[in-house]
């Protein structure tokens, strides 16, 4: 059996969706053992879970019975790093706010209403055997390991940013400090050269250098970094939230290289279906 832990009163957050640019009110609430994290947008219970969710461009979306809440990776990293398995969210807009571009905000206001334990129980959960997805250079993949450690590595075309590569290895009981301090601070990145065509399709139009840090080719348009590193944090970050769409995180060596969102959401699957193939 599982631990599970929920938020020991509710908050509320406030600010501007990333690639909408529209205001959105978030209020996150307890909820019930064995209720998960899940999404209430209009008149829809929609779920956090590997059914329902789909990488789009930039972002993660859960979208069930024609609806949609978007860019949800931030929050949910912030929920699973700090230990939160069952939660009530409540949108008034589709996509929820970037904030700072990090997972801090979200990290600090559950920090501040506390945690309640509901059931004690496994941590982690073992892995049968290796999963891999991958698209061309692109991978993510988890071997079976005797504890938890998480490498990521990136490569761009700009020398502020360049290959980079981040080990990370936090004990279980540690791993909500550590998330907390490590993790969460990262805020999301982009190069120049890319925003002309991300606005173009409809993305980013609620971006900005307060929500984001920004690569022009050698240098960063709005430092200091957080982490020399940021950039390779901030996709763990990103693969924390994505991979909390299971309920649980795999007794693994997790490898991830240049992956995206989609492949981050098609790697869950994977996980999810080798567990259900281990029942």
């Amino acid at each position: 059996m599982l631990y599970q832990q929920t938020i020991a009163a509710p908050f509320e957050l406030s600010g501007i969706g990333l690639h909408s640019g529209e205001q959105v009110d978030v209020k996150v609430s307890p909820a019930p053992v064995n209720s998960g994290r899940y999404f209430v947008y209009g008149d829809e219970k929609i779920p956090a879970n590997t059914q329902v969710a789909a990488g789009s461009p930039l972002s993660t979306e859960l979208r069930q019975n024609g609806k949609a809440v978007r860019t949800v990776e931030h929050l949910l990293s912030a929920l699973f790093g700090m230990g939160v398995h069952n939660a009530c969210i409540e949108l008034s807009s589709a996509e929820l706010p970037i904030l700072d571009g990090s997972a801090l905000p979200w990290v600090e206001a559950i920090a501040k209403v506390g945690i309640e334990t509901q059931l004690d129980g496994d941590r982690l959960l073992p892995l049968a055997e290796v999963v891999t997805v991958r698209k061309g250079d692109s991978f993510v993949t988890a071997i079976p390991a005797d504890t938890l450690r998480f490498t990521y590595g990136i490569d761009f075309p700009t020398k502020a940013i360049g290959e980079q590569w981040f080990s990370w290895s936090p004990a279980v009981m540690d791993f909500s400090t550590r998330f907390a301090s490590e993790i969460a601070p990262a805020r999301t990145f982009t190069l120049a050269a890319y925003i002309e065509q991300a606005r173009a399709a409809g993305l980013i139009k609620g971006g900005s250098l307060e929500n984001a840090i920004v690569c022009d080719g050698d240098r960063w348009m709005n430092p200091p970094l957080r982490f020399d590193n940021e950039p390779c944090r901030h996709k763990l970050l990103d693969l924390i939230g994505d991979l909390s769409l299971l309920g649980f995180l795999p007794k693994a060596h997790i490898l991830a290289y240049k992956a995206s969102h989609n492949l981050h959401a098609e790697f869950a699957l994977a996980i999810a279906k080798q567990q259900l193939l281990a029942i």
